[in-house]
């Protein structure tokens, strides 16, 4: 009781500070009483987000008044069933109170029931659609897809173990979680499991609060506290929620800036990024729907992999999607070999010929029930290029997949080789095949696929990185590894026939 009277007290005080702020807003739409507690207190304890609300467009227009514009405008799918909420702007109470039954990270606090995390699940309330496709999009499997993996489970573990030598030879202690959430999960997602509470000082007096392992993160795989997967905010950072932010290729950045996904190094060596950074301050990023030719010129790559493009004349050459892959017909990256796209997001699911979770075998061969059919692929190239194909001739779009098709067998050639290599490697008892990833030799072989064939292939998808496919970790060092695989294992060859004699 002493609390909340405290509480009260700072509030009345603090109303004082508030009062010249405007409750309502040019589209007439009234903050909650709610809200209106929480901005009290916050806009002194943390400013930068009450800011960051303030400039967004949540803070700006209710969902009722959101639905009223044209389809293609519109930037919600879905309109809360409380009438109530849809009257109301977007505020800290409408995120944070939502679905708290199936939070495990709901808490009292004020006298209301909220929750730490905003889920997928809570945006969903108004953002339904955008939900459904990113369920089955293959980065909100993240988590499961690497610490699920038994073969990708051993490449973590040859990295972000504890490692000690004993006895001549590394022995891996794959048990540090903090490491796993600083690294691979940092991107990948962690699992936020509420362990208990604690009572924590605050200025306005104590207040007790969840503890959450694995928490901050916002991982595109993260597993959250009422069981969905991924983090909205890995995009649209809090608390703004900006389309803009998410348009521009320094978001994609901190996930796929290589050298295993060089996607933002290549983009910024081609002509797409050369002439994105010369022109970016005259595009609009936050027009919905995005205008090619009057919002932007150049791609970003959102506007390859996710947003809802029209041309001049208001005619739809992509659909808003936030599955990200169903343009896409191959996977590129992050796998031994180049292959067509998974069916299933869920990508530890799949296992070649020999039980691993690959998609293809050692030897290339593909494990095609896992994998969209040819036909699928011809689609998504279709769909792709429909894009390509307002700023370029169809000559131009189909001679560069024709280059792309070709990388992708001539990347994979390179792999079968090298893997060749490693097999007789393996069968020779000159490396341990227990963990394809814990000696020097198989780092040597895990480089060439894994950081040079993936620049080749990305150089050539993205539309041109240029020295990317060939010196900048392309196929010069890609050879190189060929080059030192075959000399390492006619050098242990030769030694044992020495031993011999």
């Amino acid at each position: 009781m002493k609390k909340i009277i405290t509480s009260l007290i700072v509030i009345f005080l603090l109303s004082f500070k508030y009062s010249d702020v405007d409750k309502t807003n040019s589209n007439n739409s009234p903050i909650s009483p709610e809200t209106e507690e929480c901005i009290m207190c916050h806009s002194t304890l943390h400013p930068g987000i009450i800011k960051d609300w303030e400039n967004s467009r949540h803070s700006k227009i209710s969902t009722f008044n959101a639905n009223k514009k044209s389809d293609l405008e519109k930037r919600v799918s879905s309109i809360p069933s409380d009438s109530i909420l849809s009257k109301v702007v977007v505020g800290c109470y409408e995120c944070h109170s939502l679905n708290t039954d199936n939070h495990a990270d709901s808490f009292e606090h004020n006298g209301y029931i909220i929750n730490v995390v905003v889920s997928p699940n809570d945006c969903s309330v108004c953002h339904n659609e955008e939900n459904e496709q990113y369920s089955k999009n293959i980065m909100s499997h993240a988590y499961a897809n690497l610490m699920e993996n038994k073969v990708y489970l051993d490449f973590k573990a040859s990295i972000t173990s504890d490692i000690k030598f004993e006895d001549g030879s590394f022995h891996f202690n794959d048990n540090n979680d903090l490491t796993d959430a600083d690294a691979c999960l940092h991107c990948h997602g962690t699992i936020l499991k509420v362990t208990g509470k604690e009572t924590r000082e605050s200025d306005f007096g104590e207040f007790e609060f969840p503890i959450i392992e694995g928490w901050p993160n916002q991982g595109v795989g993260r597993i959250n506290p009422d069981g969905s997967k991924g983090a909205c905010t890995s995009c649209h950072p809090r608390h703004d929620f900006s389309i803009e932010t998410a348009r521009k290729p320094y978001t994609c950045s901190q996930c796929h800036k290589g050298p295993d996904v060089p996607a933002y190094k290549v983009y910024i060596s081609s002509k797409h990024g050369n002439i994105y950074n010369s022109d970016k301050e005259k595009y609009n990023f936050s027009n919905v729907p995005w205008v090619i030719g009057n919002d932007f010129v150049a791609p970003t790559c959102a506007s390859c992999h996710s947003s809802l493009l029209t041309d001049t004349e208001g005619n739809v050459v992509a659909e808003r999607t936030h599955q990200f892959n169903d343009r896409l017909s191959s996977r590129l990256f992050g796998v031994p070999y180049a292959h067509p796209h998974p069916i299933s997001p869920e990508t530890h699911l799949i296992t070649n010929s020999s039980g691993m979770q690959l998609a293809a075998d050692l030897d290339g061969t593909p494990a095609s029930e896992f994998l969209i059919n040819e036909k699928e692929q011809v689609e998504r190239d279709n769909e792709m290029k429909q894009i390509c194909n307002k700023c370029h001739s169809s000559s131009w779009t189909d001679n560069h997949f024709i280059r792309l098709n070709d990388v992708i067998k001539s990347s994979n050639a390179y792999t079968i080789t090298a893997t060749e290599l490693m097999l007789k490697i393996w069968e020779k008892g000159y490396a341990d095949n227990s963990n394809l990833f814990d000696e020097n030799i198989e780092r040597q072989w895990t480089d060439l696929w894994l950081f040079h064939s993936n620049s080749v292939r990305l150089s050539a998808a993205m539309g041109g990185g240029g020295d990317y496919g060939v010196f900048a970790n392309g196929r010069y060092q890609l050879t190189n590894k060929l080059f030192y695989l075959k000399e390492w294992l006619e050098n242990k060859d030769n030694m044992k026939g020495k031993k011999k004699k």
